[in-house]
């Protein structure tokens, strides 16, 4: 009880708490953005023509063919096929474990990203974005993909220092998770 008492009185320490809200939003938004982009494909589309001097669109109704990006339940694909060969064929990689890491995957993180954005159980969706990254980044140890890994090593550093920020977290669900 004396040490609810005694951090109750301890004054706020600013800088600790906007630099943890600095490093939720940032790894929030990796995630929820990461999670999206799972969904997207390059797909094609009509478009009316459009006169680059007017910036109007041609008046017999002339169309072109466009590429834009569309989001889709049906175009979820968690990494690229060409890692996903590469992946498959790695023995220390087990393949019964494979395709629920890839369901998952892009669920996972947006739920924790949102999670983490909303302030629901923030070190629970930082320790578990952890260890998303660990496990991408031993598939792409395995296949000898070192920028990736550069990049992921990166992402825990900076969920590291979120997680020992964590207790100066003023805006949040659940505090103690």
């Amino acid at each position: 009880m004396s040490d609810q008492n005694e951090t109750a009185r301890m004054p706020v320490n600013w800088d600790a708490t906007l630099a943890f809200w600095l490093l939720r939003g940032w790894l929030g938004l990796r995630a929820i953005v990461t999670g999206l982009e799972k969904y997207a494909a390059i797909g094609k589309v009509m478009k009316p023509w459009v006169d680059p001097t007017t910036g109007q669109p041609d008046p017999n109704g002339a169309m072109i063919e466009a590429t834009q990006k569309i989001y889709s339940l049906t175009n979820y694909a968690a990494i690229p096929q060409s890692l996903q060969d590469k992946f498959a064929s790695e023995p220390l990689l087990p393949a019964a474990l494979l395709k629920p890491f890839y369901i998952g995957l892009g669920p996972a993180l947006i739920l924790l990203g949102v999670m983490l954005w909303v302030g629901i159980g923030t070190r629970i969706s930082l320790f578990a974005q952890g260890i998303i990254y660990i496990a991408l980044t031993a598939g792409l140890i395995l296949i000898k993909a070192d920028d990736g890994v550069a990049w992921l090593a990166i992402h825990v550093a900076l969920i590291a220092v979120a997680l020992t920020l964590a207790k100066h977290n003023k805006l949040c669900i659940l505090k103690k998770w």
